[in-house]
C-alpha cells in the first residue's frame, strides 16, 4: 500500500535515508513524504503500528523488476531426458546410449534410464537391473543416483542426476 491507500491512525517512520524517525500520525507522515517529493509506502503491515518508508516507489518497483530479470536469467533449468535400453540390447546400441547419458548430464540435465520389458521379457528382470547397474558404474564419476533402479509395470527406471561441480 502506498500513500493514500494507507489506512492506520499511525505507523513508525522510516526516512528516505534508511534513519529511523519514529511514530507518527499517518496524516503527518505523508506530508513529510510529499514535502519530500517521495512516496509513503508501508513495507511491513502486519507490524503494530506498520513500518512506513519514505522512498520513491517507482524507482524501488523498477530495481525490484530489474533483480527478478536478473535472477530468471541465472537460473539453470533442469531438464529430465530419458534414454531407453532393452533387456536384450546389443553392445553398440548400449554404447550409443550410454554416449547420450552422459552428454545429457554433462550438460547438466538429469537422465531417466528406462529399461522396457516386452511379452514374457519381464520375466527376467534381473537382465534389467544388470543393465542399469552397468550404466550407474559407467557414469558413477559425473553423476549421483537419484532413484535406484526400480520395477514399475513393464519398465525398469533408474533416475541419474549431474554431481555438483
Amino acid at each position: 500500500m502506498i500513500n493514500d491507500e494507507i489506512r492506520t491512525k499511525e505507523v513508525r517512520l522510516v526516512g528516505a535515508e534508511g534513519e529511523q524517525i519514529g511514530i507518527k500520525p499517518t496524516r503527518e507522515a505523508l506530508q513529510m513524504a510529499v514535502d519530500l517529493n517521495l512516496d509513503l509506502v508501508n513495507v511491513a503491515p502486519q507490524a503494530k503500528p506498520p513500518v512506513c518508508r519514505i522512498m520513491d516507489y517507482g524507482k524501488f518497483r523498477y530495481e525490484q523488476q530489474k533483480k527478478e530479470k536478473e535472477a530468471r536469467k541465472n537460473q539453470k533449468i533442469v531438464d529430465i531426458k530419458e534414454v531407453w535400453f532393452r533387456a536384450n540390447i546389443e553392445e553398440h546400441d548400449y554404447q550409443t546410449k550410454l554416449r547420450n547419458v552422459v552428454k545429457f548430464l554433462n550438460e547438466g540435465d538429469k537422465v531417466k534410464c528406462s529399461v522396457r520389458f516386452r511379452g514374457r521379457e519381464i520375466t527376467h528382470a534381473n537382465i534389467g537391473q544388470k543393465i542399469l547397474e552397468r550404466v550407474k558404474a559407467e557414469v558413477a564419476e559425473i553423476s549421483a543416483v537419484e532413484r535406484q533402479p526400480k520395477l514399475e509395470g513393464r519398465s525398469m527406471i533408474m533416475i541419474l542426476a549431474p554431481k555438483a561441480q
